[in-house]
């Protein structure tokens, strides 16, 4: 039972947030690191990803793979999380937000620990299926 909701709490999660990379793509593109290329594509193609990845975590079938994505998402928008931070450091923002963002750098090991321990079988584990 633990494990399901785990489960379906994670893909709220991911669908939520994928659903809003297209209600607010601005939003998204304003933390985009300047090297990278075509950032509306960019924003729009993660949020694809992540309802995906979501609706995957829900499926038995696709499951594991679906947390194997996730993960790779979770590591790939690194970078937009550290040009978050960059951006509020540059325009001087209050401390308390510089470090509320500097902390969500380690949460991003946590949510891949959650989307492990959500999707991947372990031998032996009561809750996954």
């Amino acid at each position: 039972m633990q494990g399901n909701r785990s489960r379906v709490l994670l893909a709220i999660f991911f669908i939520v947030a994928g659903i809003l990379h297209f209600i607010f793509p601005a939003n998204y593109m304003q933390v985009m690191p300047p090297w990278l290329p075509a950032h509306l594509s960019l924003v729009l193609v993660s949020g694809g990803f992540e309802i995906a990845g979501g609706v995957g975590v829900l499926l038995k079938p696709v499951r594991r793979w679906a947390g194997f994505g996730l993960i790779l998402l979770s590591l790939a928008v690194l970078p937009a999380n550290v040009q978050m931070l960059l951006n509020a450091h540059a325009a001087r923002s209050v401390l308390v937000w510089q470090v509320l963002l500097v902390l969500r750098l380690p949460l991003q090991l946590l949510l891949i620990y959650w989307i492990w321990r959500a999707t991947q079988p372990i031998k032996g584990r009561l809750f996954y299926g």
